[in-house]
């Protein structure tokens, strides 16, 4: 049974690797960005390096404390906040100070970083080398790069590169009994046995600690064109998805579905952000082709629009001209989020379905919803890779907290519609605390024993980031 962190543990630990290791308790650890979760720790530490890593958590497996991995604090499902009503007080790891990186590579389009490096701050070395880091997230500028692989982070860019699993080639990790796993690849081709790196890459911390990654990096497309249309509903949005690839092969970059009622949120709530169309359009995308020198991406913009307008798909749309105006177009997209959380949302929800069943589930959806409560629904998010933000809002003039009682209700209707429809309850913001359960319902029973396994192996003590999963 795991132990709550003592004054004992906390001087053998200053003993060791001394009193700077330590940092203050204070709000950023102990507070997820929703407020729903309050935290609680006997200590905060921020390793140096990684053989201090791995001293943790060998003193920790010996006083048998659980310890909780932080990256940047910016996760959503409560897999960084340990409640006080959940365990012992834990130890939480910032891998704050672990922010170097390491190596880069420019001929082979690889950079080694270490976790604590914020993805900003990794996108911002690869433009160094003119180069590409695609994983692309509203959180960037404080998120860490061992909490985007821990919780294998999705963003805007998906479509096109990939998840933060398909970004990366080799990891450097500390296991629970404080042993260090070197795999620090950069090798495109490696064939020699189990992939330990990607059961670790999403494995939210349970099963070790990131302190390292060899990083896949791209060239920089020549060209980029950016476009809002505004599209007739859903289904024509899928229908636009395939013209934009038929037009431009692998070049679409970002495929982002807006809802009338999100973009209205941020009208109302951040007057500031330009709104490309004089009236809120009900649906409408935000597409960018990333292209070669020789193609020019506006006149394919332009042709997209041609051919979706011929084809009913299409009444109106908005080209960037100029970098100024390519960022107010995605100013708009970025800060959907922002408004949302101004509104105050009753219940979010983070799903993906498969594409041939988003044009049919976005509106049975928000009927069935509308049978419990005459609520809104901003729905929103990454329409080429399927994932969509399902965010459920109080009426007009009403507070959340008015509608708190259907919460459950809707979030219990929603999953089990998803679920229907072959989709997942949890798209790109993993499992944390806070869908433990969820996990449990609807998880296929021998995937589920088989994870069960995994974390018996590799964490016997149960140390590691416990409740997090796996109940």
């Amino acid at each position: 049974m795991l132990q709550p962190v003592t004054p004992e543990f906390i001087a053998t630990l200053t003993e060791t690797l001394g009193e700077d290791i330590l940092r203050p308790a204070d709000a950023l650890y102990l507070e997820e960005p929703r407020k729903r979760i309050a935290g609680h720790a006997g200590a905060v530490v921020a390793p140096r390096n990684t053989q201090e890593v791995s001293d943790v958590l060998k003193l920790c497996s010996e006083y048998l404390i659980g310890v909780i991995p932080f990256g940047g604090g910016t996760g959503l499902v409560g897999g960084q906040i340990m409640a006080a009503d959940q365990g012992p007080a834990p130890l939480i790891l910032s891998l704050e100070r672990m922010n170097t990186m390491r190596a880069i590579y420019p001929s082979e389009n690889v950079l080694v970083a270490e976790a604590g490096m914020t993805l900003a701050s990794i996108q911002e070395e690869a433009e160094k080398e003119s180069r590409l880091f695609p994983l692309s997230l509203a959180s960037e500028g404080s998120c860490r790069i061992g909490g985007n692989l821990a919780t294998n982070a999705g963003g805007v860019n998906v479509l096109r590169y990939g998840n933060t699993r398909d970004l990366c080639l080799g990891v450097e990790a500390v296991l629970a009994d404080g042993s260090v796993l070197n795999n620090l690849s950069r090798l495109r081709k490696d064939n020699t046995g189990y992939d330990v790196k990607n059961l670790l890459i999403g494995s939210e911390g349970t099963l070790g600690v990131i302190t390292a990654a060899s990083l896949r990096l791209s060239p920089r497309p020549a060209r980029v064109g950016t476009a809002v249309l505004v599209v007739r509903d859903p289904a024509a949005a899928l229908e636009l998805l395939g013209i934009a690839r038929d037009l431009s092969g692998d070049g679409v970059s970002a495929f982002e579905l807006l809802s009338g009622t999100g973009v209205g949120f941020v009208r109302d709530t951040l007057p500031e952000i330009h709104q490309p169309f004089a009236d809120v359009p009900e649906w409408s995308v935000l597409v960018e082709f990333g292209l070669p020198a020789a193609l020019d991406p506006e006149a394919l913009l332009e042709q997209l629009f041609v051919q979706g307008a011929e084809a009913g798909l299409v009444s109106d749309g908005v080209i960037a001209q100029s970098l100024a105006q390519r960022n107010q177009l995605w100013s708009l997209r970025e800060h959907i989020p922002a408004a949302n959380k101004k509104v105050g949302a009753i219940v979010s929800h983070d799903i993906s379905l498969p594409l041939s069943a988003l044009a049919e589930f976005i509106p049975h959806g928000m009927a069935k919803i509308a049978e419990i409560a005459p609520v809104r629904v901003n729905c929103f998010g990454h329409l080429g890779d399927g994932n969509l933000h399902y965010n459920v809002f109080p009426p007009v003039g009403e507070t959340r907290e008015a509608w708190a009682h259907v919460r459950d209700d809707i979030e219990r209707l929603v999953h089990d519609l998803v679920h229907d429809y072959g989709g997942s309850f949890s798209a790109e913001h993993g499992i944390g605390r806070m869908k433990a359960n969820e996990l449990i319902r609807y998880a296929d029973p021998t995937r589920y024993r088989v994870m069960k396994q995994m974390k018996a192996a590799l964490d016997p003590l149960g140390i590691l980031n416990p409740g997090a999963v796996l109940t």
